[in-house]
């Protein structure tokens, strides 16, 4: 009794407290939807939702499988289609690989089936000698020092003041004509040099022109900045470079005027003069192999791809050339793009990627950007901006901008710079050849119009199609033209002399 006189007042309490709860709740409910808020409605909603997350998963699949049975379409574009976003074409870029691997083996092998093995390496050192004893284009090339000298000696007495700016101007010059104008006399009068030997030799002394003229120019600029009494030099006003690392100590004019700084300068792969060249920390000796070992291998296959597959094309095109057979001229000219293009591509990445930063690394010489994408050239003037860089940068440095400032327009001056390249591809073909034709330089100059025809009508993909067959076709046409006149001049007309007498 006792237990149930305690427990009986309190369910009756307990039984008031739940009534008292949901009428207060009640009324909220009521002040809510009074107010906007969802009630009995909202509650239902949440119930369906309830029920909906609860419902089985396998019906649901049952569901979604009896829709997609009612309907398998939706709005797409093919895969091929411009309006697509797919752009995985890796398959079919394998498969172009393949097929150019094909075709090519195919080709190799027709090449060794009618001509045999042809590669002698006799005969590769016979295009760089005539004789053991004699060795004209490599003393040719020893006495490039000269010039070195000669462009420290004048620098020292400007900075000194003992010639006068005028003077030393003239000095520059006359040294600068003497390094264009030494090496055409010694292979145009020297026998003994070889073709070959004699293109080196010339392109050792335009690289060296190069060098020096801009050697000249950045120590002008430092006179001048002197002479206005503004912050010394630290570094090059156009190609400025970054800080160098490991606490390297910056050099400012005049401090750069010894042997050290120059040669170091002639050696570095870049044409445009600075007084703090940008310093990688330390030589990397697996890298420095590797483009080493580059350098011999690929050197060996363009010898071996020179003597194998262009010479007998370029033998059996000299008939056709002779008799004006022009279908079987375009013959031989298509057949001739192949392997000349693939050479200039192999010549392309043994010298600017290989070479080059092999000798980036061995001076530890932090600018390595020596070409950029020209591959993805969609103008002619992209890919003569970018397959190039060292070169580019000279032109814009000390030919392009110095026209600019003295009232040329940018027509004019993008034109005189075609001109000069010109001047120099022909300078590097006639002169070793010992016949003057204007082939490269007529080449050069007609990319002029063909710049403005791309850029004018042609963009995207059609433009960079124009870049690859200007590249594929013109090349093979400059060799035919010097090859056909050097066979005539050397080889035609020595059979034709004995007859004569």
């Amino acid at each position: 009794m006792a237990e149930k006189g305690e427990f009986g007042p309190l369910t009756r309490s307990r039984r008031r407290a739940t009534i008292s709860s949901s009428s207060s709740s009640s009324k909220i409910e009521l002040l809510k939807s009074s107010n906007g808020a969802p009630s009995a409605s909202a509650s239902k909603t949440r119930l369906k939702r309830q029920d909906s997350h609860s419902k089985d998963p396998a019906e649901e699949t049952r569901k979604h499988s009896r829709s997609e049975s009612l309907s398998c379409h939706k709005l797409q574009e093919s895969m091929l289609s411009s309006a697509s976003s797919f752009k995985n074409y890796r398959g079919i870029l394998n498969w172009c690989v393949v097929m150019l691997v094909l075709s090519n083996a195919r080709l190799v092998l027709e090449n060794l089936l009618r001509y045999g093995i042809l590669v002698d390496p006799i005969q590769v050192v016979s295009l760089f000698l005539k004789d053991p004893y004699s060795w004209p284009a490599a003393c040719l090339i020893i006495v490039s020092n000269v010039f070195i000298l000669a462009a420290l000696y004048t620098e020292r007495k400007l900075a000194m003041g003992y010639f006068s700016e005028r003077f030393g101007l003239l000095v520059h010059i006359i040294n600068l004509s003497v390094v264009l104008c030494f090496p055409v006399v010694i292979v145009l009068m020297v026998p003994s040099v070889t073709p070959v030997g004699g293109a080196i030799a010339l392109g050792v002394y335009t690289i060296l022109f190069l060098k020096l003229y801009s050697y000249k120019d950045v120590n002008r600029w430092c006179r001048e900045r002197m002479r206005v009494k503004a912050r010394s030099l630290s570094r090059s006003l156009s190609c400025p470079s970054p800080p160098s690392t490991e606490g390297a100590v910056h050099v400012s004019y005049p401090g750069n005027l010894s042997l050290k700084d120059l040669f170091y300068f002639v050696f570095a792969p870049t044409l445009c003069y600075e007084l703090n060249f940008p310093r990688s920390p330390s030589v990397r000796m697996s890298f420095l192999l590797r483009r080493l070992f580059e350098m011999l291998i690929l050197t060996q296959l363009l010898v071996g791809l020179t003597q194998q597959w262009m010479v007998p094309i370029i033998q059996s095109s000299m008939k056709p050339l002779q008799e004006m057979d022009y279908s079987r001229m375009m013959e031989r000219l298509l057949r001739l793009a192949v392997p000349n293009h693939l050479l200039w591509l192999i010549f392309f990445y043994s010298f600017f990627h290989s070479s080059m930063n092999f000798m980036a690394e061995l001076l530890r010489f932090g600018d390595r950007e020596f070409y950029r994408d020209w591959w993805n050239s969609e103008t002619v003037t992209y890919f003569w901006q970018n397959w190039n860089i060292p070169v580019h940068k000279w032109c814009i440095r000390h030919f392009y901008k110095p026209l600019l400032r003295k009232g040329a327009s940018k027509l004019v001056s993008q034109s005189a710079v075609f001109f000069a390249s010109a001047f120099f591809h022909e300078y590097l073909v006639s002169v070793p050849l010992r016949m003057f034709r204007l082939w490269a330089f007529m080449g050069m100059m007609a990319q002029i119009p063909l710049a403005w025809f791309v850029g004018r009508f042609l963009r995207g993909n059609y433009g960079n199609a124009a870049v690859w067959l200007s590249l594929i076709i013109g090349q093979p046409i400059a060799v035919l033209m010097y090859v056909h006149d050097y066979y005539v001049i050397h080889h035609l007309e020595e059979t034709a002399d004995p007859g004569a007498l």
